[in-house]
Formats: structure tokens, C-alpha cells, sequence
């Protein structure tokens, strides 16, 4: 297929305007909840902590490793830009690779592509692991579609594989979507059979190898048990954690929803199988990797819009081919459109308001808003955080230890670069996989400096010992109480 080398004019132009969307993003105070977890733990990694082990949060490691890299909310989004920007060029190519000298379709679907992963409709200005795992996921689709299906290429596409699911799990539901169009359309001979064995094992080798590095080093770190539970069997239990009532069910019963799911995806395969020679194969391609996105997107049955990034590729390509061509495809988009519209509107996916978003920030840009109204707009919570983080920096040392009990706690920790004594960065995390009892004893052992009670914290009756016995409390702030070590003044 032919190969583009340099950009054209209108892809430049395209360039400029999602740079230009993306300047309020620039401007986003400390508040995103995942986003503070993730710098949270990066500035973990920068003092030397091992990850699962003495930090702690439930994905793979190099959505921390970046973050841990880029220190603070800005130069986070300023690493999401230049990222968005060059998965954006990788989209183009692989526009320009499956469906060369057909330019309108090529700028269409670019367009949209851009623009669904830039603006806030589907969290495209936060830094979420989707945004970036579809980057090296498109890389590989690139490759395998304009190089040789040769060893060398096809086990670097697998390895890109392999980074996009050490970003986050769900990548490793687009590698399948090749080995599937691999065997759809290479046919039922023995011969094609073996070779598309052999470039599946290529791939898998590929997308293993990246994996099992991680296991290798954060074996010889001593977090081996910590990274591989966290990471991967700590998911599991997504799969149902939306129903909480169907825990008790029996095993088929309470997975009922991802086996209906999952055989949607084998019956397309089958279709498509089935009418391979009426379809051509960028259609049966485009199909399959929405269907097993979509797969993706479902498991947890969560209604988080940025879940949805990880279809717009597919649907990218498959609208444009809806708006720009003339052919009996063009009404066979529909269908697999309409699963992608079906998904979000059957879980209820919510939406942020993307024009609410952008007058906000023009608002606070003309300077009709202060700088705290603009805070407090992200979230009544924000500026009391950043009080409270200015407190703490400027009265402990960055190696001194503090906790923070209440909703939204990483934010406290991020803002002032301190760590808590114990692993957990979030209260739902010392909820979900550890008792409060336990929590106490460890804060016992090794008492941080600072013990912070958010205003809206709930349900921690067991610090209450530990405070009236070993802290003084030195301030309150905004309603948040700010408890101090005894022994601990100069």
C-alpha cells in the first residue's frame, strides 16, 4: 500500500486547531481524581518508592512512569498534547494506508478522530489511559498494513500491543482483531491456515514480550505478587463491581451480561466470515475492531465517557465512510454504528458539556472569574485542597509523611508532593482492599507528621484513638481538620 511521507496542508491546519482546543486544558487546576492518583504515584517513583508495593493503585505502570516524569498537572496535559498530536498523525497514516487516493474519506475521518479525542465530550482533555493506548494500538495497525508481514515487523506491532496494555488492560482486546481479519480473510486451506498461525504467534511473542519484561523487573524490584495482583487480578472483579447485588449469584448468572456480550462479538466474527466475499476487507477490519473495542468498553458496565475512546478509531473511519462514500458499505455502517451508539445510550454513559467547559475557561481568561471561582468551578472541594497542600509544604520536609482522610484525598498529596506512611493514595482504596483497622495500625507504627480530616470525611472512627493520644490539633482550614504528631515541633 502506498506510504505518505510528508503531512499535507489541511492535516497541519487540523494540527494548529486541536492545539488551540486544547489551551484550557493547560490551565486545569489539581482536581481530576484519577489524575491526581497517577501523579500521586509518579511523585512516589521520583522519592524511590516501589510501585504496588509502597504506592499503590490498580493499573499497569507506565501511565505512573509518565506521570512521575512530568511532575505536575501542566506539564502532564502538555505530555497529553504532543501525544494526542502524533496519535492523530498515526491515524492519518493508517486513513492514508487503507483507503489511499480517496482524500475526502482521509480528512473526514481524521477529523473526527481528532476531535473526539480532544474535546471534553468524551474526557479527552484529562490524561486517561485510553487516550494514550490507542497511540501505540494505531501504530501496529499501521505497520501491519503498510510493511511486510515479515517476522521483525509483525513482532514489533505485537510489542505495541504489549505497551498499549501496560498503559491499561482493555488494550489487549485489539489484538485479537487481527489474528480474527487474518483468518476471515485469508481463507480455509491448510497452507493460510499455517501461515496465519505462524504471523499469529509472531504477534503474540511481540505482545508478550514488553508484558513479561515488567514481570522481570518488578521481580527483581521484589514487588512481583503486589504488581501482578494489582495490575491484572485486582480487574477481575470490575467485571461485576457495577452490581454489587449479583456478588452472591451463582458463577454463570453473575457473568451473564459479559457472556452475551461476548458472544455479540462471535457472531459478528461469524457474519463476517460468512459474507467475507460481498465484503471487502478494510470493512470486515474496521467491524471487528469496533466490536471487540466495544467488548472492551463494556467490561465493567462503568459509565465513564473516556471508557469510549478506546471505539473512536473504528468508529472514526466507519462514519466517515458513512459521509463520504457511495457504495453498498456505506449503508452497512449503520449497523455497526448503531452497536456503537447502543452501548453508551444501554449503560448510560454521561457526558460532560463541552461548551460549559470552554466558557468557563474564556470566563476566567477575560477576567470575569477569580482565580478561586475558577477553582471551585472544577469542584467546591479545590481550592480547600490547595490551601491545605500550601500548609503542609510549607510546614514539613518532601521526605516527612502526612495522611489525608476524606474524598478526593490524592489531591492533597499531589498538590504537596508528600506521601502517606501506608501504600493507599485513596480512600477507596484502603475501602475496597483494606480494612481501616489495619490502616490504624500501620499509621501506629509509623506515625506521619500530619494527619489531615477532609470536611466531608466519613466512617474513620478507629483514627480517633490515635489522635487523642499521639496529635495535637493545629489548624482547621475550610473545615478541615489539620492534626499534628506530638514531639514532632521544632
Amino acid at each position: 500500500m502506498k506510504t505518505i511521507t510528508h503531512a499535507p496542508v489541511w492535516l497541519t491546519v487540523l494540527i494548529g486547531a486541536v492545539l488551540l482546543l486544547r489551551i484550557p486544558s493547560f490551565f486545569e487546576p489539581f482536581s481530576y481524581g484519577d489524575e491526581m492518583i497517577y501523579l500521586t504515584l509518579g511523585e512516589g517513583i521520583r522519592q524511590g518508592a516501589t510501585l504496588y508495593q509502597e504506592v499503590y493503585d490498580n493499573k499497569p505502570p507506565l501511565l505512573y512512569l509518565l506521570a512521575a516524569l512530568v511532575g505536575n498537572v501542566f506539564w502532564f496535559k502538555a505530555a497529553l498534547a504532543f501525544w494526542n498530536v502524533a496519535t492523530i498523525i498515526l491515524f492519518w497514516k493508517l486513513a492514508s494506508a487503507l483507503f489511499p487516493n480517496r482524500e475526502k474519506l482521509q480528512k473526514a475521518s481524521t477529523v473526527i478522530f481528532a476531535l473526539l479525542t480532544t474535546l471534553p465530550l468524551l474526557e479527552g482533555n484529562i490524561v486517561n489511559s485510553e487516550i494514550l493506548m490507542i497511540g501505540p494500538v494505531i501504530a501496529a495497525f499501521v505497520i501491519l498494513f503498510t510493511k511486510k508481514l515479515i517476522f521483525k515487523n509483525i513482532f514489533l506491532s505485537g510489542t505495541l500491543f504489549g505497551i498499549a496494555t501496560l498503559f491499561k488492560v482493555p488494550a489487549a482486546f485489539d489484538l485479537p482483531v487481527i489474528i480474527v481479519y487474518w483468518l476471515i480473510t485469508a481463507g480455509l486451506k491448510k497452507d493460510d491456515l499455517r501461515i496465519t498461525l505462524r504471523r499469529s504467534l509472531y504477534l503474540l511473542s511481540g505482545f508478550l514480550a514488553p508484558i513479561g519484561l515488567s514481570l522481570v523487573w518488578f521481580f527483581f524490584a521484589g514487588a512481583l505478587g503486589e504488581y501482578v495482583e494489582a495490575a491484572f487480578l485486582q480487574n477481575v472483579g470490575y467485571l461485576s463491581s457495577w452490581r454489587p447485588g449479583d456478588i452472591a449469584k451463582p458463577f454463570l448468572l453473575r457473568n451473564l451480561p459479559l457472556l452475551i456480550r461476548a458472544s455479540v462479538v462471535l457472531l459478528g466474527a461469524v457474519i463476517l466470515f460468512l459474507k467475507r466475499k460481498a465484503l471487502t476487507p478494510k470493512f470486515i477490519f474496521l467491524t471487528l475492531w469496533l466490536l471487540f473495542g466495544l467488548f472492551a468498553v463494556a467490561l465493567s458496565e462503568r459509565p465513564y465517557p473516556h471508557y469510549l475512546i478506546q471505539v473512536v478509531p473504528a468508529v472514526s473511519f466507519l462514519f466517515a465512510i458513512l459521509v463520504t462514500e457511495r457504495s453498498a458499505e456505506q449503508s452497512l455502517t449503520i449497523i455497526p454504528l448503531f452497536l456503537a451508539i447502543l452501548v453508551p445510550a444501554y449503560y448510560k454513559f454521561w457526558f460532560p458539556s463541552t461548551s460549559a467547559y470552554y466558557l468557563r475557561f474564556l470566563r476566567f481568561a477575560a477576567g470575569q472569574a477569580s482565580k478561586e471561582v475558577y477553582l471551585g468551578s472544577f469542584g467546591q472541594r479545590v481550592p480547600t485542597h490547595y490551601k491545605i497542600a500550601d500548609f503542609v509544604a510549607s510546614s514539613s520536609r518532601p521526605n516527612e509523611k502526612i495522611f489525608v482522610w476524606g474524598p478526593d484525598v490524592s489531591a492533597v498529596y499531589a498538590l504537596s508532593r508528600r506521601l502517606p506512611p501506608t501504600k493507599y493514595v485513596a480512600d477507596y482504596h484502603i475501602n475496597d482492599f483494606s480494612t481501616k483497622g489495619a490502616e490504624v495500625a500501620k499509621l501506629t507504627q509509623n506515625p506521619p507528621k500530619f494527619i489531615i480530616i477532609l470536611p466531608d470525611a466519613r466512617g474513620f472512627t478507629e483514627l480517633i484513638p490515635l489522635l487523642r493520644k499521639s496529635y495535637l490539633l493545629i489548624a482547621e482550614i475550610d473545615g478541615a481538620e489539620i492534626w499534628r504528631l506530638s514531639g514532632s515541633f521544632k
